[in-house]
């Protein structure tokens, strides 16, 4: 469980994130919203945001739309140069993601619409690019929803270009591609939720220690390290090492879970490259996903909001 090259993550289904969040919304009434963000996003260029907001650096690779690369580059550029761009251009425009927050109700909508970004030939240009750069002992992060059916075996020759290049891979997806790599034992971390890895394992498991502890380690053989996010109840790891599950609490109020997930898998592997335990790492991923979920990753640094989030992780 230590790699020491570089994170890459890699997304097949990018999108623009735009963030409304006001007081009181009602079906058929125009509303006035308190704030607007719009922001390139996905769940893989979201683990390179987060990784930046730590002070890591990364480099963001996978698919974006030719006609809004260059304003994807120029705003990432703007969080931090610590995450080094290397995009594939993909016919299209990229698709927007829309999250309507109500703040007094405290609930949300979320409205997404499916990437057409990946095609047979897109693919292949991104596997000629992931192997100019992808390197031994790299981490290489495929995050997000990634088309299967005639585009299965393009997408895997992507995964297993960076795993023939020696790279680690942290794989962050559902459905047909994720059964893939992991059958095919691709993958040294997988990072899915509960729903997620009862569709793996191919029947609903329950949201308990008790259930979620032996599905996890029924995968052992084929990964080295099962990450579960499990929402409001934390998150569980699983490795040959043992088992440990946790949850964080600070002094914040929720008003942001779009991402969440993303940041729990940002802050593991973030600790993990640094060559801490599987134990500490969970701890570092909790605190940071709690960040997320206050809203302190656009308002405060990480110095100061991992001061104030308290993780709870114990060994089972």
């Amino acid at each position: 469980m230590k790699p020491e090259g570089r994170i890459i993550t890699v997304g097949l289904s990018p999108a623009w994130d735009v963030s409304c969040r006001g007081r009181g919304f009602d079906w058929g009434l125009h509303a006035q919203i308190d704030e607007q963000v719009i922001r390139p996003a996905g769940k893989a260029l979201n683990v390179s945001s987060a990784l930046a907001w730590m002070g890591g650096e990364s480099t963001a690779a996978g698919l974006w739309g030719s006609e809004d690369h260059e304003q994807m580059c120029s705003d990432v550029a703007r969080w931090d140069r610590r995450v080094q761009v290397r995009m594939t251009r993909a016919e299209g425009h990229t698709r927007l993601n829309v999250t309507v927050a109500d703040t007094r109700g405290r609930r949300e909508m979320h409205l997404r619409k499916a990437s057409e970004l990946a095609s047979a030939s897109s693919l292949r240009r991104l596997r000629c690019d992931l192997l100019r750069f992808v390197g031994r002992d790299d981490i290489c992060v495929f995050a997000g929803a990634m088309p299967a059916g005639p585009l299965l075996d393009p997408v895997m020759a992507c995964v297993l270009a960076c795993r023939e290049l020696g790279a680690r891979l942290a794989v962050d997806t559902h459905g047909p591609v994720l059964k893939a790599v992991v059958d095919a034992q691709l993958a040294w971390l997988i990072a899915p939720n509960v729903e997620e890895l009862g569709e793996l394992l191919g029947s609903p498991i329950p949201d308990t220690t008790a259930k979620l502890a032996p599905a996890g380690r029924s995968l052992l053989g084929k990964v080295e390290v099962v990450l579960i996010s499990r929402g409001k109840k934390g998150a569980m790891v699983v490795t040959k090492d043992g088992v440990w599950s946790g949850r964080a609490t600070g002094r914040g109020k929720v008003i942001e879970t779009v991402g969440c997930g993303d940041y729990l898998l940002a802050g593991f592997l973030a600790a993990v490259a640094e060559q801490r335990p599987a134990r500490t790492a969970l701890e570092q991923a909790l605190k940071v996903a709690t960040a997320r979920a206050y809203g302190w990753t656009d308002t405060q640094t990480w110095t100061r909001a991992r001061r104030k989030v308290a993780a709870n992780v114990r060994n089972l």
